[in-house]
């Protein structure tokens, strides 16, 4: 009975060095994935009296309200937050309403057709707290990478993203959040001034003000947060269009504060290479083309172009092969060739989201990627 009554007292003082936590998902018209989504958060292996979720149905049209409600009878700890149609802010508006009715010690953010594993919050919340990270961004993870030709791509696509993530930490202490996974102290998140609603990237503009501030943010390998990829090429553009937007924005918006900020050397040095990669070199390789072209001349610049796909190569690869936990990712030489075929359509998007930006006043269109479930 000793030891009965010893591992009783041991189990109490664990519980009580759980941190509470308020899990988001902001969901409009999410009828294909939500009642998945609720089933396995109620699952997840974390005490009940530390963990609040939160559903906010952002002025949903179709049958999310509905299946909501239903849940609501099944899950009595399940807490819907309701907006209206209209309510401004896009995702970011709709987090910010939910701020509002939370209390825990951290957030944690995730997209309506996200998936975790059971364990998951107990052990990205043991890395936060052992690392002192004011906020951490899980690993994204393609649940149907086998689908088509396009998902497979998106699924090295996220491992070469994570990996790039794991290298910028931890040569110049930079990261950023990613939206679906992103959990993130609640004291930090308020007095860096909660959720921007004049951004269609909320993550991304976020990131930058933590930067700012010295808040640290962690990347968690495993075990990832898993979503959809989009299945059909309309979809990949409307996407990566809004991606494009929000990354740009945040230098038009932060720019003067990054260069004039209190980073370290290294840690400027890091944005600027960032910059270039992402934005300029895309636009220089484009009218280098165009250039080759229309006067039969030999491209100047494509030692950098080469460079920057040699990089994105390296990083696939290894990121891929990367000992990871969730979906299978693909892992030869073939499908790497082809991924970097794929990487091209950035050559074509950032350039004209840049165009679009540079001419036309500053216009928030949140465009939402559709979950199929």
């Amino acid at each position: 009975m000793k030891i009965l009554s010893n591992n009783f007292s041991d189990s109490q003082e664990l519980s009580k060095n759980i941190p509470t936590l308020d899990i988001l998902v902001a969901a409009r018209d999410e009828q294909n994935v939500i009642a998945r989504l609720v089933e396995r958060l109620f699952n997840l292996d974390y005490p009940s009296d530390k963990l609040k979720i939160h559903i906010i149905d952002d002025g949903s049209m179709d049958d999310t309200p509905i299946i909501l409600k239903k849940l609501s009878k099944k899950y009595e700890k399940l807490n819907i937050i309701s907006r209206s149609k209209n309510a401004g802010g896009g995702k970011s508006g709709a987090l910010n309403h939910a701020l509002k009715f939370i209390s825990g010690e951290w957030v944690f953010i995730l997209d309506a057709d996200a998936q975790l594993k059971n364990d998951t919050l107990r052990r990205v919340l043991d890395f936060a707290q052992k690392g002192s990270w004011s906020a951490v961004q899980l690993r994204k993870s393609v649940l149907n990478t086998n689908k088509n030709f396009l998902t497979t791509c998106q699924g090295i696509e996220m491992a070469m993203d994570a990996y790039f993530q794991v290298g910028r930490l931890y040569s110049a202490g930079i990261s950023e959040l990613r939206g679906n996974g992103q959990l993130v102290r609640r004291d930090v998140l308020l007095s860096c001034g909660s959720f921007n609603e004049n951004t269609v990237t909320d993550d991304l503009d976020l990131s930058v003000r933590l930067i700012l501030s010295k808040s640290k943010i962690g990347i968690f390998w495993d075990p990832p947060v898993m979503e959809e990829a989009v299945e059909d090429i309309s979809a990949l553009f409307r996407q990566r269009q809004r991606w494009a937007e929000g990354g740009l924005q945040r230098f038009f918006d932060y720019g003067r504060n990054l260069i004039y900020s209190k980073l370290t050397f290294i840690q400027k040095f890091d944005l600027t290479y960032f910059f270039i990669l992402q934005y300029a070199l895309p636009i220089i390789a484009l009218v280098d083309l165009i250039v080759c072209l229309l006067f039969f001349k030999s491209p100047i610049y494509w030692p950098i172009s080469l460079t920057a796909f040699t990089l994105s190569a390296s990083a696939s690869w290894f990121g891929c092969h990367k000992k990871h936990e969730g979906p299978v990712l693909p892992n030869n030489s073939i499908k790497i060739v082809l991924y970097l075929i794929y990487l091209s359509h950035w050559f074509i998007i950032i350039p004209l989201v840049t165009f679009k930006m540079s001419i036309f006043p500053k216009k928030i269109i949140w465009k939402k990627t559709t979950h199929l479930g």
